[in-house]
């Protein structure tokens, strides 16, 4: 089982800035990586992300203010978050998957609320 461990949740205000990593138990160059989020009360959603030869994809809400990226050597990704707004508020998952053979991992999530 890969463990995916969530870290750099916290308070930010409207406007600011915040980095997400997410380190795993395992080598991750298998996997495409991903940052999904989740608000109260709404389904989980989207935010990034990157295959294994580096191709991102964001969610349509990100409009350039977020950045995926990824460090195999370090079986890690990190997600790069500014201009936040109170919407951006929820907490954020990552994710670990391949289609051959299918896995699909998560971590537990890191709580990102965005208010003054």
């Amino acid at each position: 089982q890969v463990r995916l461990v969530e870290s750099g949740g916290g308070l930010v205000q409207p406007g600011g800035s915040l980095a997400l990593s997410c380190t795993a138990s395992t080598y991750i160059d298998i996997y495409g990586m991903g940052w999904h989020r989740q608000a109260p009360g709404k389904q989980r959603e989207m935010v990034a992300f990157i295959t294994r030869g580096g191709a991102t994809h964001y969610g349509d809400f990100v409009q350039g203010r977020f950045t995926i990226s990824r460090d195999n050597a370090k079986n890690a990704t990190y997600l790069q978050m500014t201009s936040l707004k109170p919407e951006d508020s929820a907490v954020y998952y990552c994710n670990a998957r391949r289609l051959l053979p299918e896995e699909d991992h998560w971590g537990q999530g890191t709580h990102v609320p965005v208010s003054s």
